[in-house]
């Protein structure tokens, strides 16, 4: 079955059509060719996802391809039960957009990226730095519709290590409540002075709904920015013996801790 991404104002506000953005059109009516009454299913990046039929698919390369909404029907993948921030130092390249791709696929519920003072980017909140954040919102747009998910993580606008660490980052940039009601566990990834992951996550005893993982750059924590975790409560912890590239950090942290919390088996 096609999957397409359109965001709730995309809607009708009796629910009964849909209209697909420029990009989503052009897929469904230039790339697959689909033409009226083809069935699809849009999902709108909140959790949910419906069956639909094609009414109009448009000219081939113009916006307004629009759909008519049959129902409601169960995501073709499901959520994790564990509601998991990933906070990764910002990294040069495409390194990080595979970060935010692997993540998306993995199950992550949000992305931060932080300002670190080994961060090979610096990135501010304007120019560039919306520009890559508009970029990595698009590729967890698309991850999210190649893995069967219905929710598309929130991709946040670039922060600094010591923003982050004043405030719960599960909660999202602006404070507010993820609607769990529970306290997330924050771990900081550490290539020193650190315990083991598994022996970490045993010692909570029950599972956590909610979990942080902090990764930093390529070249690592300075041992002030550890202290400062510490001391506003993070858990440091290791990945194993061997030195992993900061992406490849990344992405091992989201798979064991959703594999060790989560539905990943």
């Amino acid at each position: 079955m096609r999957r397409f991404y359109a965001p709730p104002e995309s809607f009708s506000a009796d629910g009964s059509r849909v209209a697909l953005s420029r990009e989503e059109s052009r897929h469904l009516a230039g790339v697959l060719r689909l033409a009226a009454n083809d069935e699809v299913r849009v999902f709108d990046g909140e959790g949910r996802e419906f069956l639909c039929v094609v009414a109009d698919a448009a000219a081939r390369g113009a916006a307004g391809a629009t759909l008519e909404v049959r129902g409601r029907v169960a995501p073709a993948c499901p959520e994790s039960p564990l509601e998991l921030t990933l906070a990764c130092a910002l990294l040069k390249g495409e390194k990080f957009d595979t970060v935010v791709q692997k993540a998306t696929e993995l199950g992550v519920a949000r992305v931060v990226p932080v300002g670190t003072a080994r961060a090979d980017v610096k990135l501010s909140r304007g120019g560039d730095g919306a520009r890559r954040v508009e970029r990595w919102r698009r590729i967890a747009v698309g991850a999210a519709k190649q893995s069967g998910r219905a929710r598309v993580p929130t991709v946040e606008r670039p922060t600094s290590l010591e923003e982050l660490l004043s405030r719960d980052p599960s909660s999202g940039a602006e404070g507010s409540t993820s609607g769990t009601g529970a306290a997330a566990r924050r771990l900081i990834l550490a290539e020193r002075g650190g315990r083991g992951l598994a022996e970490t996550v045993a010692a909570w005893g029950a599972k956590p709904t909610r979990v942080v993982a902090l990764v930093g750059a390529e070249g690592g924590w300075e041992d002030e920015e550890i202290a400062r975790a510490r001391g506003a409560g993070w858990q440091a912890v290791t990945l194993g013996g061997r030195i992993l590239r900061a992406e490849t950090a990344g992405i091992v942290a989201a798979a064991l801790v959703q594999h060790l919390c989560g539905d990943l088996v």
